[in-house]
């Protein structure tokens, strides 16, 4: 049988082999990185599951290097490789999901006709409906989506714009409601002046045909003023739990910048994935590179809540929800 992952990952070694064997003087490499971390205090509403705490969390600090080569006027090929570091662990590892240590791997090409990549990368359905509230400085940003932010063996293309539409497009082999399930995605969106209006769609499949719609708007009110809102809703054949058919996420998020100083909240109410959600946030841009960020995260039911340094696989949701407090850094640097 042909095995379509040993092709889709035999063609992305070529053509990372391609970038990085260009010429030098025509190879531009970028090393970058962000170190992100903070001291926090979780107070559980249940303290028979979990009682409360103070400790020291990675906010998705990471290292990486970019390869870029323009092959001609009309076409670019590129490679990015990131790898996740939870410095709370001391771990190469991303810090919800503990058994990622890649975050980012593809390599693509890129033109007038779009941008077309294969591998681990953010996905389009994320961009364009989650990311508009993805705003937060913390551990605790961008639980209130059902959506997933990366997969590997994965497939994209984004078009370029025409008169302010945009689509993207993914496909991802086994990335589904289970992981014997492919995954589709396709996104649509316009953009005009300081607003972009996108809808989408993040196909599941399964035998209990899941997908998830999405309509966000992102407006650039002033150079000051941030809106951002989302809603999402499952279509499927599951009638109760998480996936149930009808349930909705929907996210209200704004923010204010007055020189270094951003102050941003978010409300939200996400079925079946911690109900009720407030988020309020305080960055303190010291320079360029260095960010200084206070938190404080309200859910209803459990969906971030986890124990002491943490992740996903420790998801306390016994808690019964409850509240965080997190201040922290960030720091960023790129070379050359």
């Amino acid at each position: 049988m042909h095995d379509k992952k040993t092709s889709y990952m035999s063609k992305g070694v070529a053509l990372l082999a391609l970038v990085a064997t260009a010429p030098a003087a025509a190879l531009d490499i970028n090393f970058y990185g962000s170190f992100r971390v903070a001291g926090e205090y979780v107070d559980p509403d249940n303290q028979a599951a979990l009682d409360s705490y103070t400790g020291l969390r990675d906010a998705y600090s990471r290292i990486g290097v970019n390869f870029e080569h323009a092959f001609n006027d009309s076409v670019t090929g590129y490679a990015k490789l990131e790898l996740p570091l939870d410095i709370a662990n001391l771990a190469v590892q991303d810090p919800w999901d503990q058994s990622e240590d890649i975050r980012i791997g593809k390599v693509g090409l890129k033109g007038k006709y779009g941008d077309i990549a294969i591998g681990q990368m953010w996905l389009p359905y994320y961009n364009a409906i989650a990311y508009p509230v993805d705003m937060f400085s913390s551990y605790y940003s961008g639980f209130a989506t059902y959506t997933s932010f990366r997969k590997g063996d994965t497939v994209t293309y984004y078009s370029p714009s025409f008169n302010g539409f945009s689509f993207g497009a993914a496909f991802s082999k086994d990335n589904g409601w289970t992981d014997q399930d492919d995954r589709y995605q396709a996104t649509l969106s316009y953009k005009i002046d300081n607003l972009t209006i996108a809808g989408g769609v993040d196909d599941f499949a399964g035998d209990d045909n899941v997908r998830l719609w999405g309509l966000s708007g992102a407006w650039q009110a002033t150079d000051q003023i941030y809106i951002g809102a989302k809603i999402e809703t499952f279509d499927s054949d599951i009638t109760s739990g998480y996936g149930a058919d009808g349930d909705i996420a929907a996210n209200l998020y704004g923010g204010y910048t007055m020189g270094k100083h951003t102050f941003k909240g978010m409300i939200a109410q996400v079925d079946n994935y911690g109900e009720t959600i407030a988020h309020v946030g305080y960055d303190f841009q010291y320079n360029k590179d260095l960010k200084f960020f206070a938190e404080y995260y309200f859910e209803e039911t459990t969906a971030a809540i986890t124990t002491k340094r943490g992740g996903f696989a420790e998801t306390c949701y016994a808690c019964d929800g409850g509240n965080v407090f997190t201040v922290g850094l960030r720091y960023d640097f790129s070379a050359p």
